[in-house]
């Protein structure tokens, strides 16, 4: 195995897919907050747009939002979303249009694990929100969504662990992320087949295991007694 680190930059493949993981979760959480809020809203269109947004991607495949990112809003439409005189702009282009089309992607899942967790509060919580004087917004924001989201830890546990396993995608606009790295071996060094699939499947292993783990027991410390 350690031929593979001789010969290939393994721990630049693996940075790249943490980063990937980690600023796709970010935005996807952002996006995925508005959508929740968006599909519980009393406004009929805003209902409309998040169910609309949730039911096409979620059944769009994400191979396919990713080259959309990038080959359509960047290169057909001309959006760039890098400094072009960058040296590495083509390169930072990719990642970050990957980046995009991942966090696109699992809002629409996020969205669905919030919605899940808002379920589980009882209708009685806002009822007695809104008789005190609060607002639709004020209402989700106080009462309704701490305890949606400490109802929702161990679907967006699912969703981050998929995240993660799904950034393996973005090799197909030529990130050089842990599948790019694969690839590449086995074209180089297919002499080490076993070797390159058992320390890919080890990093995958020691970055989603913890995460399992420790958000479902998370989830079950915070989870509210009724």
């Amino acid at each position: 195995m350690g031929e593979l680190f001789d010969q290939f930059p393994v721990w630049s493949y693996f940075w790249m897919t943490i980063k990937l993981s980690l600023w796709s979760a970010l935005w996807a959480s952002l996006l995925g907050t508005l959508l929740a809020v968006m599909r519980v809203s009393p406004i009929p269109v805003l209902r409309g747009v998040g169910t609309s947004y949730v039911n096409v991607v979620r059944n769009t495949p994400l191979t396919l939002v990713v080259l959309f990112s990038l080959t359509v809003l960047g290169t057909r439409l001309g959006i760039s979303i890098v400094d072009q005189t960058s040296q590495t702009a083509l390169v930072d282009e990719a990642v970050r249009w990957a980046i995009f089309g991942l966090s696109v992607y699992h809002a629409a899942f996020v969205c669905e694990a919030l919605r899940s967790g808002v379920n589980t509060v009882p209708p009685g919580q806002a009822e007695a929100a809104r008789s005190i004087g609060l607002g639709f917004g004020q209402s989700l924001r106080h009462v309704v969504l701490p305890q949606a989201v400490r109802g929702a830890v161990a679907p967006l546990a699912s969703v981050l662990i998929a995240l993660i396993k799904n950034t393996t995608v973005a090799s197909i606009i030529g990130v050089a992320q842990a599948s790019y790295f694969m690839a590449e071996g086995l074209e180089f060094r297919p002499d080490l087949t076993w070797q390159l699939f058992g320390l890919i499947a080890l990093f995958f292993l020691a970055l989603t295991l913890p995460i399992g783990v420790g958000l479902t027991s998370l989830s079950r410390k915070v989870a509210v007694r009724r």
